[in-house]
């Protein structure tokens, strides 16, 4: 089936949809079944599991991170749809594409019911007037209580403040593993037909005039290596053809005017060249190099800026630094300050969520912010499989000063644990400043425990759960609001062991090692003076000679050279590093390692870097 052109589609032929849920919920296995079910794939193509899901961290983390777009029809209608992330520290995706879309689709998974996102992107799109349409998923599951899910939806609509037409939502039942959705629980389950029927029915068709001058706002940035940056979004008046000179209004009010090159729209997962567009639908725009999202595209005869896109504050901040550890440029290409700050430049220009800042009296270190420690850690994985090397500093919050008194973010966090461990998570969110807002254990004896908590007291504790409840803990959170300080939070209880020179890891010292605390470092791998190699198993910090290797003798005697037996070592991943460093310890980030130091050089570290 070939792609229509966009100008023969009515505007009353097309419906606009965003996908919206919590993590996990099924948003994008969901969209596999309706992409799937509209025919758009040959029958002999091969299709994987999580289409839309096309970035490699997407697949390796089992999350989506970026807004991505498709369309798809359904008789003679054009159904364009957006599928969101559902991690909260990339809400900011969220929050810029609800304005393309004029409803969503709210995922709740019919055993969880509403979460911490689900609250948040919600809200987003209430205050916006769009009238959701709530899909229960995942009913085919054996603990699936669709009908208590329902409830707690509608409640959460209420505590939001829907208005009367918003509370009186639509409601569609689904599988979107299974593929099939119904319209009430003992409808036979079939296909995805009728939730293709009630977007039809339930969405209104976009607004806009295609016989009055074009208007359209940057929503979302790509690039392509033949036609250079392209601006995508909702074209809101009138139409636009290829090689038509459009005017660009940035957002400081300069006008200047550029010529459309090249017209594209979706076809499923495929981009199809097209001539024109039109009021309604959702197109890509090349041939303005200098785009930045936010900006208005409008015709030459009638130029008007939109208002700016505004995001929420970045809540949390990271130092980047130039890395000086005697290992550095080993692995990396790109090392110096200059290369390190022109990445992030370019970050900046296509990512509105983070926010880029020079660190005044330092020119080897610039300060990152976003959302969370997983938004920042998708940008640092990124740039360090791109050959970047730098060093990274403990994530710290961004605090307010409101009225004078200074003001620090709260997050809600979601908390699910077997009732064993129960105990111990309150005691623990105790003593890092938590308040026990809720607390629900079910008929399976897992405890939901909702806590109002400092962002500080959130930073490293995601991997101390994990250990306590043996890795059957989740815990998700989203921002709350901002609250004045709530005093000291005591940071990590152990200290750590630090090497006090250079060479490679023996057997025979880490064996010996291992009964101080848990190492991070295996025999044969390099280590340097300053390197942290393991934790210490009390609070204070342990130098250790790591690299001692076992004196050798003439004499052998029958039961006096033991066996050595070592405990594999812990490897930190990227998120688990970030979390896990104090304030006067560094993450040394390189393409193929990821190293803990201790921030201050000591001489001959400082002597050994400089040569």
């Amino acid at each position: 089936m070939s792609l229509p052109s966009l100008k023969m589609i009515s505007t009353k032929k097309i419906r606009n949809v965003a996908i919206i849920a919590h993590i996990d919920h099924g948003k994008t296995t969901l969209l596999d079944s309706l992409l799937k079910q509209s025919n758009i794939f040959r029958d002999n193509e091969k299709i994987p599991e999580r289409v839309m899901d096309s970035y490699d961290q997407e697949r390796e983390r089992g999350i989506t991170i970026f807004a991505k777009h498709t369309s798809l029809f359904f008789g003679d209608y054009k159904v364009n749809i957006i599928d969101t992330p559902g991690h909260a520290d990339f809400s900011g995706e969220v929050e810029r594409v609800l304005g393309m879309v004029n409803c969503v689709l709210l995922l709740v998974d019919a055993q969880e019911g509403p979460m911490p996102q689900t609250r948040f992107v919600l809200s987003q799109a209430l205050k916006m007037g769009i009238r959701p349409i709530v899909v229960l998923n995942k009913i085919d599951r054996p603990h699936a209580n669709p009908d208590h899910a329902l409830n707690l939806t509608f409640d959460l609509f209420v505590e939001l403040g829907a208005n009367d037409a918003q509370l009186d939502f639509p409601v569609c039942y689904a599988s979107g593993l299974g593929g099939f959705a119904c319209r009430e629980l003992n409808d036979p389950r079939v296909d995805m037909r009728p939730l293709f029927e009630m977007i039809l029915e339930k969405v209104p068709p976009p607004s806009g005039d295609p016989s009055l001058p074009f208007l359209m706002q940057a929503v979302t940035l790509s690039y392509d290596d033949f036609v250079g940056r392209q601006a995508c979004g909702r074209i809101l008046e009138g139409t636009v053809r290829r090689g038509q000179t459009i005017t660009r209004v940035d957002v400081t009010g300069h006008p200047d005017q550029h010529k459309i090159t090249r017209i594209e729209g979706y076809h499923g997962l495929k981009r199809v060249e097209v001539e024109e567009a039109g009021a309604g639908d959702i197109a890509i725009l090349s041939g303005i190099p200098e785009i930045q999202i936010g900006d208005t595209l409008c015709a030459n005869d009638k130029v008007v800026q939109l208002p700016p896109i505004h995001l929420a504050e970045p809540t949390l901040s990271i130092e980047i630094s130039v890395n000086n550890a005697p290992f550095v440029g080993k692995e990396g290409k790109h090392v110096t300050m200059n290369k390190i700050r022109d990445r992030l430049m370019h970050e900046k220009r296509s990512n509105i969520s983070l926010r880029i800042e020079e660190i005044e009296g330092r020119e080897d270190a610039i300060r990152v912010c976003g959302r969370g420690e997983l938004h920042l850690a998708v940008l640092i994985e990124a740039m360090r499989r791109e050959d970047f090397e730098f060093s990274l500093s403990r994530p710290q919050v961004i605090c307010k000063t409101i009225d004078g008194v200074v003001n620090e973010p709260l997050e809600m966090a979601h908390i699910e644990v077997p009732q064993e461990y129960s105990g111990q998570v309150i005691e623990e969110m105790a003593r890092r400043k938590g308040e026990m807002q809720h607390l629900e254990t079910n008929e399976h004896g897992i405890c939901s425990i909702r806590f109002l908590v400092p962002t500080r007291g959130l930073v490293g504790y995601r991997g101390e759960l994990l250990t306590v409840t043996r890795g059957l803990g989740i815990l998700t959170s989203s921002f709350d609001s901002y609250a004045p300080m709530k005093g000291a939070i005591p940071g990590r209880t152990r200290g750590v062991m630090i090497s006090t020179g250079p060479g490679k890891v023996t057997g025979y010292a880490a064996f010996n090692l291992q009964d101080r605390g848990t190492l991070f470092c295996g025999p044969g791998e390099d280590v340097y003076e300053g390197m942290i190699v393991g934790e210490h198993c009390r609070d204070n910090d342990l130098g250790v000679n790591i690299t001692r290797p076992k004196q050798l003798t003439n004499v052998r005697a029958s039961g006096s050279d033991e066996n050595v037996i070592l405990t594999p070592p812990r490897h930190f991943t990227l998120e688990q590093a970030i979390e896990y460093v104090q304030d006067d310890e560094l993450v040394e980030v390189t393409p193929k390692s990821i190293r803990l130091r201790k921030k201050h050089l000591t001489e001959n570290e400082r002597k050994r870097a400089a040569r």
